[in-house]
């Protein structure tokens, strides 16, 4: 029986489709559970104080005192989050998390100061139709420029990518850019990635060519998801990213078998889009 197509995409459903199709496979149409991990915890935990930032302090008051104001609150609710709890930290491992999350929030002020920026959306969901699928993102945030251009802002919390990487890892701007154009009408004239760990700014000024490319190469991506759910051949592609790959007992490339991992990890039938 054919697998049932996912609901939409996403800047990251896209790139893991490229990474691996296997993977994707298991993510995205079988929806198996996400195992959380101290990343994806401390990631969450920033995004929501830089979040808070803009939402509850206006220009003049968003300080770094105003920040580890945030960070105590968003601590404080974390302590009752599902997926922090199931990393049952140690209090020294809980310890090096804050103390990490602190210093990315502090060097978030080292990039911009967000007294000068007036966002027009924040955790902005956008939605178009493109062809026969169904295109979805949220921007971390959307600013207007004085001159009325948009920028989309990404806040990165793990490490800048290699220059090897750092095209892949662009794809999500391009789409960000396809969204605003659909939604909004509007391209942005940059989208800039704010990765805090370095901390450093990495900006794509999106061309109309580039949005046009990327409606061509998101289509084909989608298409191509159709093939592998008619025909049920989700492939593997073997790279560096195996070795850190949690379905990699179930993956063919290494003598799993694909189909044994919604019995031993519990599919999710229907899950999120």
């Amino acid at each position: 029986m054919p697998f049932e197509l996912p609901r939409s995409l996403s800047p990251s459903k896209v790139t893991s489709f490229r990474d691996c199709a296997l993977a994707f496979r298991f993510n995205s149409i079988e929806h198996l559970p996400d195992e959380p991990t101290i990343w994806t915890v401390k990631g969450t935990l920033v995004h929501r104080v830089l979040e808070g930032l803009f939402w509850r302090y206006p220009q003049g008051l968003r300080s770094p005192r105003a920040a580890a104001a945030e960070l105590d609150l968003a601590w404080s609710e974390l302590q009752d989050d599902p997926e922090y709890l199931a990393l049952a930290l140690a209090t020294g491992d809980a310890d090096v998390l804050r103390s990490e999350s602190e210093s990315l929030i502090e060097n978030y002020f080292a990039l911009e100061d967000p007294n000068e920026i007036a966002p027009v959306g924040i955790e902005l969901m956008l939605e178009a139709r493109v062809g026969a699928m169904r295109l979805r993102g949220i921007l971390d945030r959307l600013d207007r420029t004085p001159d009325g251009e948009l920028v989309v802002i990404d806040y990165k919390t793990g490490r800048a990518p290699s220059e090897a990487f750092e095209q892949s890892k662009l794809i999500g701007v391009h789409i960000y850019a396809l969204l605003c154009q659909e939604v909004l009408g509007q391209k942005p004239v940059q989208v800039k990635l704010l990765h805090l760990k370095e901390p450093m700014v990495i900006i794509a000024e999106p061309s109309d060519q580039a949005v046009r490319g990327q409606r061509i190469k998101t289509t084909a991506v989608w298409s191509a998801i159709e093939r592998a759910c008619h025909d049920e051949d989700f492939r593997p592609r073997t790279s560096a990213l195996c070795n850190y790959c949690r379905f990699r007992a179930f993956c063919p490339a290494y003598g799993g078998n694909p189909d044994e991992a919604s019995v031993v990890l519990g599919a999710t039938v229907g899950g999120a889009a």
